[in-house]
Protein backbone atom coordinates (compact mmCIF):
# COMPACT_ATOMS: atom_id res chain seq x y z
CA UNK A 1 0.00 0.00 0.00
CA UNK A 2 1.46 3.36 -0.97
CA UNK A 3 1.65 6.28 1.41
CA UNK A 4 -1.09 8.15 -0.45
CA UNK A 5 -3.36 5.11 -0.63
CA UNK A 6 -2.92 4.68 3.09
CA UNK A 7 -4.10 8.21 3.84
CA UNK A 8 -7.17 7.62 1.67
CA UNK A 9 -7.91 4.34 3.47
CA UNK A 10 -10.08 3.74 6.52
CA UNK A 11 -6.98 3.53 8.71
CA UNK A 12 -7.12 7.30 8.96
CA UNK A 13 -9.45 7.97 11.93
CA UNK A 14 -12.47 10.18 11.46
CA UNK A 15 -12.60 11.12 15.15
CA UNK A 16 -10.16 13.30 17.06
CA UNK A 17 -9.05 13.60 20.66
CA UNK A 18 -11.48 15.73 22.68
CA UNK A 19 -14.40 15.20 20.30
CA UNK A 20 -17.72 14.47 22.01
CA UNK A 21 -19.47 11.29 20.85
CA UNK A 22 -22.50 9.30 21.89
CA UNK A 23 -22.35 5.54 22.32
CA UNK A 24 -25.08 4.00 20.20
CA UNK A 25 -27.89 1.95 21.72
CA UNK A 26 -27.41 -1.73 22.47
CA UNK A 27 -29.73 -2.61 19.59
CA UNK A 28 -27.71 -0.54 17.12
CA UNK A 29 -24.41 -2.01 18.29
CA UNK A 30 -25.69 -5.60 18.26
CA UNK A 31 -26.71 -5.13 14.65
CA UNK A 32 -23.03 -4.56 13.75
CA UNK A 33 -21.78 -7.77 15.41
CA UNK A 34 -21.27 -11.23 13.98
CA UNK A 35 -22.30 -14.50 15.61
CA UNK A 36 -19.25 -14.29 17.91
CA UNK A 37 -20.22 -10.85 19.19
CA UNK A 38 -17.40 -9.15 17.24
CA UNK A 39 -16.87 -6.45 14.65
CA UNK A 40 -13.70 -6.83 12.59
CA UNK A 41 -12.57 -9.49 15.12
CA UNK A 42 -12.89 -7.02 18.02
CA UNK A 43 -15.34 -8.20 20.71
CA UNK A 44 -18.03 -5.95 22.10
CA UNK A 45 -18.07 -7.00 25.75
CA UNK A 46 -20.90 -7.11 28.32
CA UNK A 47 -19.03 -4.55 30.44
CA UNK A 48 -19.54 -2.02 27.64
CA UNK A 49 -23.34 -2.11 27.78
CA UNK A 50 -23.43 0.30 30.72
CA UNK A 51 -22.10 3.05 28.43
CA UNK A 52 -24.80 2.68 25.75
CA UNK A 53 -26.60 5.97 25.20
CA UNK A 54 -24.04 8.02 27.11
CA UNK A 55 -21.96 10.90 25.80
CA UNK A 56 -18.21 10.70 26.28
CA UNK A 57 -15.14 12.41 24.86
CA UNK A 58 -12.54 10.72 22.70
CA UNK A 59 -9.52 10.21 24.95
CA UNK A 60 -7.15 8.67 22.41
CA UNK A 61 -7.45 7.50 18.84
CA UNK A 62 -6.60 3.79 18.94
CA UNK A 63 -4.95 3.45 15.54
CA UNK A 64 -2.14 1.32 16.97
CA UNK A 65 -1.36 -0.87 19.95
CA UNK A 66 1.57 -2.68 21.51
CA UNK A 67 1.53 -6.47 21.31
CA UNK A 68 1.69 -7.72 24.90
CA UNK A 69 0.78 -11.29 23.90
CA UNK A 70 3.60 -12.35 21.59
CA UNK A 71 5.87 -9.28 21.80
CA UNK A 72 5.95 -8.62 18.05
CA UNK A 73 5.99 -4.84 18.49
CA UNK A 74 3.36 -2.36 17.38
CA UNK A 75 0.28 -3.23 15.31
CA UNK A 76 -2.29 -1.30 13.29
CA UNK A 77 -5.86 -1.04 14.57
CA UNK A 78 -8.57 0.39 12.32
CA UNK A 79 -11.54 2.61 13.10
CA UNK A 80 -11.25 2.53 16.88
CA UNK A 81 -10.87 4.97 19.78
CA UNK A 82 -10.55 4.99 23.57
CA UNK A 83 -13.15 7.06 25.41
CA UNK A 84 -12.59 9.08 28.57
CA UNK A 85 -13.72 7.24 31.68
CA UNK A 86 -14.46 3.92 29.97
CA UNK A 87 -12.42 1.05 31.38
CA UNK A 88 -13.45 -2.57 31.75
CA UNK A 89 -14.74 -3.41 35.25
CA UNK A 90 -14.27 -7.15 34.73
CA UNK A 91 -17.80 -7.98 35.89
CA UNK A 92 -18.37 -10.50 33.07
CA UNK A 93 -14.83 -11.86 33.21
CA UNK A 94 -14.49 -13.37 36.66
CA UNK A 95 -13.81 -10.04 38.35
CA UNK A 96 -10.60 -9.36 36.43
CA UNK A 97 -9.02 -6.21 37.89
CA UNK A 98 -6.76 -5.20 35.02
CA UNK A 99 -9.16 -2.35 34.11
CA UNK A 100 -8.15 -2.18 30.45
CA UNK A 101 -9.10 0.90 28.47
CA UNK A 102 -11.95 -0.22 26.23
CA UNK A 103 -11.76 -0.15 22.44
CA UNK A 104 -14.72 1.45 20.69
CA UNK A 105 -15.24 0.94 16.98
CA UNK A 106 -16.39 4.09 15.20
CA UNK A 107 -19.50 2.15 14.05
CA UNK A 108 -20.56 1.97 17.72
CA UNK A 109 -20.40 5.75 18.13
CA UNK A 110 -21.90 8.84 16.60
CA UNK A 111 -20.56 12.41 16.82
CA UNK A 112 -22.59 14.73 19.02
CA UNK A 113 -23.94 17.89 17.47
CA UNK A 114 -25.25 20.96 19.27
CA UNK A 115 -28.46 20.23 21.14
CA UNK A 116 -28.05 16.43 21.22
CA UNK A 117 -29.01 14.91 24.56
CA UNK A 118 -27.82 11.58 25.98
CA UNK A 119 -30.19 8.66 25.52
CA UNK A 120 -31.43 6.62 28.43
CA UNK A 121 -28.82 4.09 29.53
CA UNK A 122 -29.46 0.57 28.30
CA UNK A 123 -28.04 -2.04 30.64
CA UNK A 124 -29.46 -5.15 28.98
CA UNK A 125 -29.56 -6.49 25.45
CA UNK A 126 -32.44 -8.88 26.03
CA UNK A 127 -35.14 -6.29 25.38
CA UNK A 128 -33.67 -5.40 22.01
CA UNK A 129 -32.80 -8.65 20.25
CA UNK A 130 -33.78 -11.91 21.96
CA UNK A 131 -31.90 -13.95 19.35
CA UNK A 132 -28.66 -12.28 20.48
CA UNK A 133 -29.46 -11.79 24.15
CA UNK A 134 -26.74 -14.17 25.35
CA UNK A 135 -24.18 -13.73 22.58
CA UNK A 136 -21.97 -11.37 24.55
CA UNK A 137 -21.87 -13.51 27.69
CA UNK A 138 -21.24 -16.65 25.64
CA UNK A 139 -18.38 -14.92 23.87
CA UNK A 140 -16.89 -13.76 27.17
CA UNK A 141 -16.88 -17.32 28.56
CA UNK A 142 -16.01 -19.76 25.77
CA UNK A 143 -15.72 -23.51 26.36
CA UNK A 144 -13.34 -24.50 29.19
CA UNK A 145 -9.82 -25.54 28.28
CA UNK A 146 -8.56 -29.15 28.04
CA UNK A 147 -7.93 -29.11 31.78
CA UNK A 148 -11.55 -28.17 32.46
CA UNK A 149 -10.56 -24.72 33.74
CA UNK A 150 -12.72 -21.79 32.70
CA UNK A 151 -11.21 -19.65 29.96
CA UNK A 152 -12.22 -16.08 29.18
CA UNK A 153 -12.26 -14.09 25.98
CA UNK A 154 -12.09 -10.30 25.91
CA UNK A 155 -10.69 -7.48 23.83
CA UNK A 156 -7.24 -7.98 25.35
CA UNK A 157 -7.09 -11.70 24.53
CA UNK A 158 -8.27 -11.12 20.94
CA UNK A 159 -6.16 -8.09 20.00
CA UNK A 160 -3.86 -10.00 17.65
CA UNK A 161 -6.89 -11.01 15.57
CA UNK A 162 -8.34 -7.49 15.73
CA UNK A 163 -4.99 -5.94 14.78
CA UNK A 164 -3.23 -8.52 12.57
CA UNK A 165 -0.98 -6.09 10.65
CA UNK A 166 2.41 -5.35 12.17
CA UNK A 167 3.68 -1.77 12.21
CA UNK A 168 7.32 -0.98 11.55
CA UNK A 169 9.06 1.58 13.76
CA UNK A 170 10.16 3.54 10.67
CA UNK A 171 6.66 3.53 9.19
CA UNK A 172 6.19 7.28 9.40
CA UNK A 173 2.46 7.05 8.78
CA UNK A 174 1.85 6.17 12.43
CA UNK A 175 3.47 9.41 13.58
CA UNK A 176 1.39 11.48 11.18
CA UNK A 177 -1.77 9.92 12.61
CA UNK A 178 -0.42 10.40 16.16
CA UNK A 179 -0.08 14.12 15.56
CA UNK A 180 -3.11 14.78 13.34
CA UNK A 181 -5.48 12.90 15.66
CA UNK A 182 -4.38 14.91 18.69
CA UNK A 183 -2.96 11.86 20.50
CA UNK A 184 0.37 13.63 21.08
CA UNK A 185 2.01 16.96 20.55
CA UNK A 186 5.14 17.59 18.52
CA UNK A 187 7.49 17.34 21.51
CA UNK A 188 6.11 13.95 22.62
CA UNK A 189 6.27 12.70 19.04
CA UNK A 190 9.92 13.70 18.57
CA UNK A 191 10.86 12.41 22.03
CA UNK A 192 9.48 8.92 21.49
CA UNK A 193 11.03 8.73 18.01
CA UNK A 194 14.43 9.57 19.49
CA UNK A 195 14.05 6.94 22.21
CA UNK A 196 13.02 4.40 19.60
CA UNK A 197 16.07 5.07 17.45
CA UNK A 198 18.38 4.96 20.44
CA UNK A 199 16.91 1.71 21.75
CA UNK A 200 17.31 0.04 18.38
CA UNK A 201 20.95 1.07 18.36
CA UNK A 202 21.34 -0.36 21.86
CA UNK A 203 19.75 -3.67 20.87
CA UNK A 204 22.07 -3.89 17.89
CA UNK A 205 25.11 -3.02 20.00
CA UNK A 206 24.43 -5.93 22.35
CA UNK A 207 24.65 -8.29 19.38
CA UNK A 208 27.68 -6.91 17.54
CA UNK A 209 29.81 -4.80 19.89
CA UNK A 210 32.13 -5.95 22.67
CA UNK A 211 30.93 -4.92 26.11
CA UNK A 212 33.54 -2.19 26.58
CA UNK A 213 32.21 -0.34 23.51
CA UNK A 214 28.55 -0.38 24.52
CA UNK A 215 26.68 2.57 26.05
CA UNK A 216 25.58 1.59 29.57
CA UNK A 217 26.00 -2.09 28.67
CA UNK A 218 23.52 -1.78 25.81
CA UNK A 219 20.55 -1.00 28.06
CA UNK A 220 17.49 0.74 26.66
CA UNK A 221 16.85 4.34 27.64
CA UNK A 222 15.53 4.36 31.19
CA UNK A 223 18.37 2.06 32.27
CA UNK A 224 16.41 -0.64 34.10
CA UNK A 225 18.58 -3.62 35.02
CA UNK A 226 17.80 -6.11 37.76
CA UNK A 227 20.50 -7.07 40.23
CA UNK A 228 18.96 -9.88 42.31
CA UNK A 229 20.33 -13.40 41.95
CA UNK A 230 17.92 -16.05 43.21
CA UNK A 231 14.59 -15.38 44.89
CA UNK A 232 13.55 -11.73 44.86
CA UNK A 233 12.52 -9.95 48.09
CA UNK A 234 9.00 -8.98 49.04
CA UNK A 235 7.31 -6.63 51.49
CA UNK A 236 3.81 -6.24 52.93
CA UNK A 237 2.55 -2.73 53.64
CA UNK A 238 -1.16 -3.68 53.59
CA UNK A 239 -1.90 -0.53 51.59
CA UNK A 240 -5.57 0.34 51.29
CA UNK A 241 -7.57 2.46 48.83
CA UNK A 242 -7.22 6.16 49.54
CA UNK A 243 -3.75 6.01 51.09
CA UNK A 244 -0.98 8.15 49.63
CA UNK A 245 2.31 6.58 48.57
CA UNK A 246 5.55 7.57 46.91
CA UNK A 247 7.07 5.40 44.21
CA UNK A 248 10.60 4.59 45.29
CA UNK A 249 13.62 5.75 43.28
CA UNK A 250 14.63 3.46 40.43
CA UNK A 251 17.96 2.76 42.14
CA UNK A 252 16.10 1.13 45.03
CA UNK A 253 13.62 -0.78 42.89
CA UNK A 254 16.26 -2.45 40.68
CA UNK A 255 17.63 -4.06 43.86
CA UNK A 256 14.35 -5.98 44.12
CA UNK A 257 14.18 -7.43 40.56
CA UNK A 258 16.17 -10.18 38.85
CA UNK A 259 17.95 -10.22 35.48
CA UNK A 260 14.57 -10.63 33.73
CA UNK A 261 13.38 -7.49 35.57
CA UNK A 262 10.84 -9.53 37.56
CA UNK A 263 9.86 -9.50 41.20
CA UNK A 264 7.99 -12.68 42.07
CA UNK A 265 6.81 -12.85 38.44
CA UNK A 266 5.78 -9.18 38.19
CA UNK A 267 7.72 -7.03 35.74
CA UNK A 268 9.22 -3.60 36.24
CA UNK A 269 10.09 -1.75 33.03
CA UNK A 270 11.25 1.60 31.71
CA UNK A 271 7.68 2.90 31.37
CA UNK A 272 7.21 2.36 35.11
CA UNK A 273 10.59 3.85 35.97
CA UNK A 274 9.31 7.05 34.30
CA UNK A 275 7.10 7.54 37.39
CA UNK A 276 9.75 6.90 40.04
CA UNK A 277 9.80 9.54 42.78
CA UNK A 278 6.22 10.67 42.18
CA UNK A 279 3.37 10.47 44.69
CA UNK A 280 -0.07 9.01 44.06
CA UNK A 281 -3.16 7.72 45.80
CA UNK A 282 -3.91 4.00 46.04
CA UNK A 283 -6.97 3.08 43.96
CA UNK A 284 -7.22 -0.62 44.86
CA UNK A 285 -5.43 -3.82 45.63
CA UNK A 286 -5.28 -6.31 42.74
CA UNK A 287 -5.34 -10.08 43.19
CA UNK A 288 -7.09 -11.27 39.99
CA UNK A 289 -6.28 -10.71 36.32
CA UNK A 290 -6.78 -12.50 33.02
CA UNK A 291 -3.72 -13.89 31.26
CA UNK A 292 -3.97 -12.41 27.76
CA UNK A 293 -2.16 -15.40 26.24
CA UNK A 294 -4.33 -18.18 27.66
CA UNK A 295 -7.54 -16.53 28.87
CA UNK A 296 -7.02 -18.04 32.33
CA UNK A 297 -8.05 -16.01 35.37
CA UNK A 298 -4.95 -15.77 37.52
CA UNK A 299 -4.97 -15.36 41.29
CA UNK A 300 -1.96 -13.47 42.59
CA UNK A 301 -0.17 -14.88 45.61
CA UNK A 302 1.33 -11.44 46.18
CA UNK A 303 -1.35 -8.77 45.59
CA UNK A 304 -0.36 -5.64 43.66
CA UNK A 305 -1.38 -2.02 43.86
CA UNK A 306 -2.99 0.26 41.26
CA UNK A 307 -2.30 3.98 41.64
CA UNK A 308 -4.59 6.83 40.67
CA UNK A 309 -3.57 8.61 37.47
CA UNK A 310 -0.44 6.49 36.95
CA UNK A 311 -0.68 4.90 33.50
CA UNK A 312 1.71 3.60 30.89
CA UNK A 313 2.20 6.65 28.67
CA UNK A 314 4.02 4.86 25.86
CA UNK A 315 7.01 7.18 26.23
CA UNK A 316 9.44 4.41 25.28
CA UNK A 317 6.94 2.49 23.17
CA UNK A 318 5.96 4.63 20.16
CA UNK A 319 3.32 6.57 22.15
CA UNK A 320 1.08 3.51 22.38
CA UNK A 321 -2.38 4.86 23.35
CA UNK A 322 -3.54 1.81 25.39
CA UNK A 323 -2.60 3.45 28.72
CA UNK A 324 -2.27 0.32 30.83
CA UNK A 325 -2.61 0.68 34.57
CA UNK A 326 0.74 -0.65 35.87
CA UNK A 327 0.69 -3.09 38.78
CA UNK A 328 3.02 -2.08 41.61
CA UNK A 329 4.56 -4.39 44.19
CA UNK A 330 4.34 -2.94 47.68
CA UNK A 331 8.12 -3.25 47.99
CA UNK A 332 8.35 -0.60 45.24
CA UNK A 333 6.25 1.88 47.23
CA UNK A 334 6.51 3.74 50.51
CA UNK A 335 3.54 4.90 52.55
CA UNK A 336 3.30 8.63 53.20
CA UNK A 337 2.20 9.85 56.58
CA UNK A 338 -0.47 12.54 56.76
CA UNK A 339 2.01 15.41 56.96
CA UNK A 340 3.91 14.22 53.87
CA UNK A 341 0.69 13.56 51.95
CA UNK A 342 -0.55 17.10 52.70
CA UNK A 343 2.51 18.75 51.18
Amino acid sequence: MSQWNFFRSRKVPRLRVGQLVQVRSAAEILATLDEKGELDNLPFMPEMLQFCGTQLKVHKVAHKLCDTISATGMRWMTDAVHLTGSRCDGSAHGGCQTACSLYWKEAWLKPVTAGDKPSAKQGSVAAFDPSKADVLNRAARPAPGPDGEQRYSCQATELLRAAPERMGFLDLRQYVVDYRSGNVGLYALLRTFFYGLFNRFQSKSRRVLPEYLRIKRGLHWGWVEGTVVGRTPTAALDLQPGEMVRIKPKEEIVKTIDSRRLNRGMGFEEEMAWHCGTTARVVRRVDRCIDERTGRLLSMQNPCIVLDGVVCEGVYNANCPREFLPFWREIWLERLDKSDAAQ
